[in-house]
């Protein structure tokens, strides 16, 4: 039984849920985010806010019910405050910076990286050495924050790299003569 899939989502008063099948959609100050649920669950709209059941007791429907409502936090808590992931970067002259709707990313190889910015993402550089990375969607936020990172993932040895601003890095012991 799934105990986080018996809660309702609720709906604060700056937003609107509405519900049409297996169709989600939340609007809010932010914007508007959709999804489609799988057909294993069905959703309702209640005076608590969306409710989330499993169509029968099958193993599936139990796995999916959790889930599902879970992707429906991630639309409400995205249309009234959004989601940022923050990145840095270790390492002798790497840095970012921002041009025009590309972010250039200088990393140690014989050439600059431009990366395109996406629509729906704003990507800030409060310095040379960090990026913030936001938006409403959550799956889009940190697909955009992988991307970037997996140009100069962190290295064991010196920890140079882009890394997660809370991430941990084992760091190894070099050669030992």
């Amino acid at each position: 039984m799934s105990r986080i899939g018996k809660k309702a989502v609720p709906i604060p008063d700056a937003a609107t849920a509405k519900i049409d099948g297996r169709n989600v959609s939340i609007k809010g100050p932010k914007g508007e985010l959709k999804a489609v649920l799988v057909k294993e669950v069905l959703a309702k709209l209640t005076d608590d806010g969306v409710l989330i059941e499993p169509v029968n007791n099958s193993k599936r429907a139990r796995s999916m019910w959790g889930m599902s409502r879970t992707i429906v936090q991630n639309l409400v808590v995205g249309v009234i405050d959004g989601y940022t992931k923050k990145l840095e970067i270790k390492g002798v002259g790497y840095r970012a910076m921002l041009k025009g709707k590309n972010l250039q990313l200088a990393l140690g190889l014989s050439h600059d990286v431009l990366y395109p910015i996406p629509d729906g993402i704003e990507v800030k550089c409060p310095s040379q050495t960090e990026i913030e990375i936001s938006g409403i969607d959550k799956q889009r936020v940190g697909q955009v924050a992988a991307e970037i990172r997996r140009y100069r993932p962190p290295e064991p040895y010196k920890g140079k790299g882009i890394r997660y601003k809370d991430e941990y890095v084992f760091r190894k012991e070099g050669k030992k003569k």
